[in-house]
């Protein structure tokens, strides 16, 4: 019955078949979320599987129509549609985005074979990789990937075409065997790639083998168009963008993966603590902020640390110094404005009254004929030896759960100084910027109690409000040998003026 049901099915055209399956695959997504868990495992894998035969046929057809449109054609399919071109027509008759139609097109061109002058048929410039994109063993990820990288690398340096066919069959084989099961290479007991990743990984380590002999020479080409930006405003937000070494990338990556790749969690309830008990790590709530925010974050303090080194280069003598210009009459309203030198664009004027914590940060006030009534003054920061003293306290964001070191971070002023906070170590705290940007509306509260901080949590943390002591683990060694001795006086905060 199945037999003759294939047969039957074999005889109906590309067209019929295509829409013969479209009963088949509508409303399906609705029915996913009654699935059991190995149910939704397996259809992720099937789901998978029909997608890449699906977008197979989708760049195939695209290109097809690209090929039948060429101006070299004596009757252009476009042209008999009324378009300008395939990309026109296809615009028009899938209604995808410009951007995915050039790229099916452009898969497809480095896909399929061609016809000699002769008229010869000629095989397509990849053909492992167009005889998987058609199988449904790779998918148009991989298929584009590779074929832009080896046409690329053919382009940058003298490559021996063998060298570069070996590759890329070497590369497809695994890949559809690791992938797809499929191809010579399927149950062999290889290590074979399990993710894209893995595809990557091991697709770079041909291209080393490909450019052995001028890989200096291509970083060093690279490496000309190095660049980093920083954009106008829109939306509130500024857009960066640039071009990093890999040296440059890789020590980035590693200080941003230092603080957001092991975010915390939970081990231990806050509300079962004792109310005289430190605050530990164990304890810290879960991070709401996305991989994006922290990593935003992260940069921030870390640019701001640089800003206020005493090795940053100097701008006309003095240290690079971000200046926030406010009115009076707006610092006094809570929904005023400021502004930031070199950014257009205003800001909440309650940012002026936090950026005055820290030493990369200046704050000017104008009256309403633009007179200059306060320029941030020194006195209200913190000195070096304040800074130090209040680093080897904290250890870092006192803020449980946060893991910006202590040279990141910002002091923040527990009674603000415009109420008559002292710049003093008993009032003063280690945070990140996240969480000093942010402390006013986090449901976090800090009080100084003889010079210790002591930290409340949100409600949602800790419902029944109190304050608990942040000690940083050097403290708490010093507290644990302490009761080895047998002496378990709480030990006093040294003063620092």
């Amino acid at each position: 019955m199945a037999t003759s049901s294939n047969s039957r099915i074999r005889t109906l055209s590309v067209r019929e078949r295509v829409t013969a399956a479209l009963p088949l695959l509508e409303r399906l997504s609705s029915e996913v979320a009654h699935l059991s868990d190995a149910e939704l495992v397996a259809l992720s894998r099937l789901s998978e599987e029909v997608g890449r035969h699906v977008d197979a046929l989708r760049v195939r057809t695209a290109g097809e129509v690209d090929a039948r449109s060429g101006a070299e054609r004596e009757s252009s399919l476009a042209r008999r549609y009324d378009s300008t071109s395939a990309a026109n027509l296809l615009a028009y008759t899938t209604h995808a985005a410009p951007a995915e139609i050039r790229s099916r097109i452009a898969l497809d061109r480095r896909t399929r074979g061609s016809v000699s002058l002769a008229g010869e048929p000629l095989p397509s410039a990849f053909p492992a990789v167009a005889a998987a994109l058609h199988a449904g063993a790779i998918g148009v990820d991989v298929a584009a990937d590779l074929t832009r990288t080896l046409e690329k690398a053919a382009q940058d340096a003298v490559i021996d075409p063998l060298e570069v066919e070996t590759a890329e069959r070497e590369i497809v084989n695994a890949t559809a065997a690791g992938f797809a099961g499929r191809g010579p290479l399927a149950n062999s007991g290889e290590a074979l790639p399990q993710t894209f990743d893995d595809y990557r990984a091991m697709a770079g380590v041909w291209l080393e083998y490909l450019l052995r002999e001028g890989i200096e020479q291509s970083a060093d080409e690279s490496a000309r168009y190095r660049y980093f930006a920083v954009g106008r405003v829109r939306d509130a937000l500024v857009r960066v963008s640039g071009k990093l070494t890999p040296e440059a990338a890789g020590s980035l990556q590693r200080l941003l993966d230092a603080h957001v790749g092991s975010p915390v969690q939970f081990s231990t309830c806050a509300e079962q603590a004792a109310e005289d008990e430190p605050w530990s790590d164990a304890q810290a709530p879960a991070d709401t902020r996305t991989v994006g925010q922290r990593r935003h974050d992260a940069l921030v303090s870390m640019v701001q640390a640089a800003a206020a080194s005493e090795h940053a280069p100097t701008i006309g003598g003095a240290a690079p110094t971000l200046v926030v210009t406010v009115a009076a009459e707006q610092l006094a309203d809570p929904a005023g404005v400021a502004d930031i030198d070199g950014v257009d664009a205003s800001v909440p004027a309650k940012l002026a009254h936090r950026i005055g914590c820290t030493g990369a940060v200046q704050k000017l006030v104008l009256d309403p004929r633009g007179r200059i009534i306060e320029l941030g003054s020194p006195r209200r920061l913190f000195t070096a030896h304040q800074r130090r003293a209040i680093a080897a306290r904290d250890g870092g964001c006192v803020i449980p759960g946060c893991t910006i070191p202590a040279a990141w971070c910002e002091i923040h002023h527990v009674e603000e100084h415009a109420r008559g906070g002292a710049t003093h170590t008993d009032n003063g705290v280690l945070l990140c910027w996240a969480h000093h940007h942010d402390l006013d509306g986090s449901g976090w509260e800090i009080q100084m109690r003889d010079g210790v901080p002591f930290v409340k949590a949100p409600h949602w943390v800790d419902r029944r409000g109190i304050f608990r002591p942040v000690i940083n683990r050097r403290s708490l060694r010093g507290e644990i040998r302490r009761r080895r001795r047998g002496d378990t006086a709480t030990p006093r905060a040294t003063r620092v003026s």
